[in-house]
């Protein structure tokens, strides 16, 4: 499920920006990270603000993951990569200084599977961004899920946001959450942003997070 503006036309700095998105600006938290940072950008889109930092860190690497791709392809600058996959099944080969996901987590049918994969592609000191909109997890029955999920996200080592519905990890490391996954409903209506989304539903798998 791809949503039409999430980010298609955002760019690094700015109103419509990631820095505006994240609370912060990437390319100067990736400037602090020594002569050789690195960032992901799950669910990239045209990749706007990926282009803008990689011309401003030249040294970085960069990576941009989206099911979709950007819809016109151009020259890239040096050291970013854009990678066209299903999130759900794809894995760097690396760790990253930075991991981010504006507004994409609402439209990945299985986002605490996600995130559990993601903790482990950050570097020991590494940083994770996403947005997450609690309301979208459903128990079995489709009631609300947000609070133990988020209590074992917290539990986990994350911290969340709930004014900017933003959930972010500082440290890479192994995370196993106690949900099991049961599917998705792509018509759930919108979220918060007032952009279609997805439901995942999950059950408790009575067994302790791992962190």
């Amino acid at each position: 499920m791809a949503n039409s503006i999430m980010n298609r036309e955002r760019v690094l700095t700015g109103v419509n920006s990631y820095s505006r998105e994240l609370g912060f600006d990437p390319a100067e938290f990736l400037n602090s990270r020594g002569p050789a940072p690195s960032w992901l950008d799950m669910c990239s889109g045209e990749a706007l603000a990926l282009r803008a930092a990689a011309q401003l860190l030249p040294h970085a690497a960069i990576t941009g993951v989206d099911l979709v791709g950007p819809l016109l392809p151009t020259a890239l600058p040096d050291g970013l990569e854009l990678i066209t996959a299903d999130l759900g099944l794809w894995s760097p080969g690396r760790r990253y200084d930075l991991i981010t996901c504006v507004h994409g987590l609402h439209c990945i049918s299985d986002r605490l599977a996600l995130l559990e994969r993601a903790a482990s592609w950050l570097t020991g000191t590494g940083l994770l961004v996403a947005h997450l909109d609690p309301s979208t997890l459903r128990r079995p029955d489709g009631s609300d899920a947000s609070r133990p999920v988020l209590a074992a996200l917290r539990a986990a080592g994350f911290h969340y946001s709930a004014r900017d519905h933003r959930l972010s990890l500082r440290g890479g490391r192994r995370i196993s959450l106690p949900f099991t996954y049961l599917g998705a409903d792509p018509h759930a209506g919108p979220n918060h942003t007032g952009q279609p989304a997805v439901a995942s539903y999950y059950r408790p798998a009575h067994r302790p997070p791992v962190h």
